[in-house]
């Protein structure tokens, strides 16, 4: 299997962030002490989003860097997680290479997040996270390569865990016998999912740019979390492997056979999927060969193709909030 590097958790930050933001810095007596506080504001309210997202509790307004007298005496930007403490977030501008590390920042904090924000300060990438014990008492700063991935935070809070969906169906899907028009329940055509809707099966099946020789099924997701029950379609399709430039040729070992796509898309009635879905592609052993994350107004996600040999297994992974589901397949 072919694998690819994680994605960065992004936020989108809108008005209400950038209010909040404008409000803090214009107190400041200093337009340098404005544009720190600024950012400092924003890289808060990025992680406090993100960890909205993931139900884990925070508490905005006693932290540090929401108490008026504090930023102006001190350059904070911690994050207030009750019973758990405080989480230091630093913001960097694109191409900088290190984390500054204010003395004031670093007491009484669990951990640093890292989170970098562009030209237009329209979204942030939460880069990583690293624990404060990690990190040497007299640190003034760490380089961003010391990060780990943002999903390491969680491991730091014990009482968020990861709730799998309950799947009635734990058959391994056989992909080579779909080659043979022989399906598991539940994989369907895109028109017997989608029924009367011939426009949205249309379109669905033009995204997968399907070959005479793909062979493609559908299958409804419903990850259950409280968000109206949302659900998905999880869309795979194989094929006779090609010799496409877009897939990795070193390191194959054997000359694979089948070549499969993946993607995730929301049901007819509705617009976008959820933001912040993460679909992960796991190898045999469970490692994480590829990951993608939907974005705000995202209206499908896609693993990149990869290819496989006769008797490979593979998992996809469909994980929102604390709620994950799996899907076994073998070649």
């Amino acid at each position: 299997m072919n694998s690819i590097e994680a994605m960065y958790t992004t936020i989108p930050l809108g008005e209400t962030a950038h209010s909040q933001a404008r409000q803090f810095a214009a107190e400041q007596s200093t337009p340098q002490k404005g544009k720190r506080t600024y950012l400092n504001t924003l890289a808060v309210y990025a992680v406090h989003e993100y960890l909205k997202w993931m139900q884990i509790d925070t508490d905005l307004t006693q932290a540090d860097s929401w108490q008026s007298a504090k930023r102006a005496l001190f350059d904070v930007a911690d994050l207030l997680l009750p019973n758990l403490g405080r989480l230091e977030c630093r913001p960097i501008l694109a191409g900088e290479t290190t984390v500054a590390l204010p003395l004031e920042a670093t007491q009484d904090r669990f951990g640093y997040v890292a989170v970098e924000f562009g030209e237009h300060l329209n979204e942030a990438r939460l880069l990583g996270f690293i624990r404060a014990i990690d990190v040497p008492d007299s640190a003034e700063s760490i380089a961003i390569a010391q990060f780990q991935s943002i999903d390491t935070l969680l491991d730091c809070l014990p009482e968020v865990t990861v709730q799998p969906v309950v799947n009635p169906d734990k058959t391994q899907v056989n992909l080579t016998q779909w080659l043979q028009n022989i399906f598991e329940v539940g994989w369907q055509s895109l028109e017997a999912l989608l029924g009367s809707n011939r426009q949205a099966a249309f379109s669905l099946r033009n995204r997968l740019q399907p070959t005479e020789t793909t062979v493609q099924r559908a299958k409804l997701i419903d990850l259950g979390l409280q968000l109206g029950h949302q659900p998905m379609i999880l869309l795979v399709a194989i094929s006779a492997a090609s010799n496409s430039e877009e897939l990795d040729t070193q390191e194959r070992g054997p000359e694979p056979e089948a070549e499969i796509l993946v993607q995730v898309h929301p049901v007819p009635e509705e617009p976008y999927l959820p933001s912040n879905l993460q679909l992960h592609l796991l190898s045999e052993t469970g490692e994480r060969l590829q990951t993608v994350r939907s974005r705000e107004y995202d209206n499908y996600i896609q693993l990149s193709r990869f290819q496989g040999t006769p008797g490979e297994s593979f998992d996809l992974q469909l994980i929102l909030g604390r709620n994950s589901l799996t899907e076994s397949f073998v070649i």
